[in-house]
């Protein structure tokens, strides 16, 4: 049975009955500037070329600008990095920032990822402008810039930290992330949310490659400074290939058809936007805390610390698992579906994290939330360009989503490390941050009822 279209006509989202069978996906036609008469042609050398492009973008981006510091070398100098900003917070808050309280420490990975999303502010609609190459030369030097910078980093030198780690960073990332997942759907209509959740498990999967790379260089000859430039030169070869190997599929225009203002204002007025938007929004104040605090959680319940580097190990894992397992799944459940069981899960392990006693609950929660955090992560920008009725706008949708989105992963880590504070009191903050998240993926269950309502 063939899928329906949502943007066959401007009110496409009134599509309820089309859109009602599984939630199945629905994909742009021929009205955006951004697809040819013909579509998106499914395949071919370039599309396949683009859409390694930017999984190397996200392996370089959030895979290695977010890959930690260190573990276990703590009573001499760095070791190693570890899979994400779970590692900085447990070896700042015991170590190499100890003087600086938990909240205020969370606020180098939160600005990171805020600045990620944010950026995407400016850089969707300059991507709808036609500059895609732009970004990804710059967001790419900026990224090289801030790997290379942090390798001068010294103990102690905590706004030198914040302004490498979580602005330099964070701005490269945000001038690549939402450009790099929206030149996709110039390349693919049927397989896109396949090829985006491919795309989009580049991050976890360097995440897990980083730190175990990283080690053998800091462990042997090289030191940490050399070590770190050593990673650097790395990213910034795999940068150039990706900047090489990705390709607008047509020529745009300096002006858009829609200016960014007339695609905001048809965004207010879009009630399965807004409540989109909404809902990840809500649910991305709590999303973080698992990442941040598991493994700083099982260090704290007697759990060996050489373990608990690779809590964080085994959870990128279960990520790489659910973000390559979503778009297929997806196509058969349907992508709305999937991430209403996808929150709802994270939700539900957020809160049994003041659980964490033992081993065994710390493979568990990590295999578990890894996997559903993965699938949320690989299906929000499939279930944005769902519900776009123009891809012309797409950039500009990206943009104005994650901006709001950015502003709870920007709130998330201070809030849980508040509510934590120094008696590291884990009940009030799970639970805090899953009651939350459990309202964001209500705001999608909301969603799927419109749609099944007819609204």
């Amino acid at each position: 049975m063939a899928q329906p279209r949502i943007c066959d006509t401007p009110m496409a989202h009134e599509k309820s009955d089309a859109l009602e069978e599984l939630g199945q996906d629905v994909h742009s036609s021929n009205s955006s500037p951004l697809c040819s008469e013909s579509g998106p042609p499914d395949g071919g050398f370039w599309a396949w070329a683009t859409a390694f492009g930017c999984f190397l973008i996200q392996f370089c981006g959030f895979g290695f600008a977010l890959a930690p510091f260190l573990l276990d070398y703590i009573s001499q100098h760095f070791n190693r990095y570890v899979s994400s900003f779970g590692v900085y917070q447990d070896f700042y808050t015991r170590v190499y920032l100890a003087n600086q309280p938990p909240s205020a420490i969370s606020w180098i990975g939160a600005l990171t990822s805020f600045l990620a999303d944010n950026v995407t502010l400016i850089s969707g609609p300059l991507y709808d402008r036609g500059w895609f190459y732009q970004l990804m030369v710059v967001g790419s030097l900026l990224q090289s810039l801030s790997l290379f910078a942090l390798s001068l980093a010294k103990p102690g030198q905590f706004y030198l930290i914040f302004m490498v780690q979580g602005v330099l960073s964070g701005i490269g990332m945000g001038l690549t992330y939402g450009p790099c997942m929206a030149v996709i759907s110039q390349h693919f209509s049927k397989r896109r949310t396949l090829v985006m959740s491919f795309v989009a498990s580049g991050s976890p999967m360097g995440a897990i490659i980083h730190p175990i790379m990283l080690n053998h260089l800091l462990n042997g000859t090289l030191g940490f400074a050399w070590g770190v430039r050593a990673s650097a030169g790395f990213v910034s070869t795999l940068l150039l290939i990706s900047c090489l190997s990705m390709r607008t599929r047509l020529v745009t225009t300096s002006k858009p058809t829609t200016s960014y203002g007339a695609a905001a204002r048809k965004c207010s007025r879009d009630v399965f936007f807004v409540l989109i938007t909404a809902g990840s929004t809500l649910f991305q104040i709590g999303y973080y805390f698992p990442i941040f605090y598991l493994q700083l959680d099982s260090i704290k319940h007697g759990i060996d610390v050489n373990f608990s580097f690779y809590s964080l190990v085994i959870m990128n894992a279960a990520c790489v698992v659910g973000r390559c397992t979503a778009g297929i799944i997806a196509a058969y459940a349907g992508t709305l579906n999937f991430t209403i069981a996808s929150t709802i899960t994270c939700s539900a392990l957020i809160i049994s994290v003041m659980a964490l006693s033992d081993i065994t609950s710390v493979v568990v929660l990590g295999l578990a939330y890894g996997y559903f955090s993965g699938v949320y992560i690989s299906l929000m920008v499939p279930l944005v360009t769902m519900f776009t009725p123009d891809l012309s706008e797409l950039g500009a949708r990206f943009g104005i989503c994650f901006a709001f989105t950015a502003f709870g992963g920007l709130l998330g880590g201070p809030i849980s490390g508040a509510l934590l504070s120094s008696q590291y009191r884990w009940w009030i903050a799970s639970l805090f941050c899953g009651l939350i998240s459990f309202v964001g993926s209500f705001m999608f269950v909301v969603v799927r009822l419109m749609i099944y309502r007819g609204r």
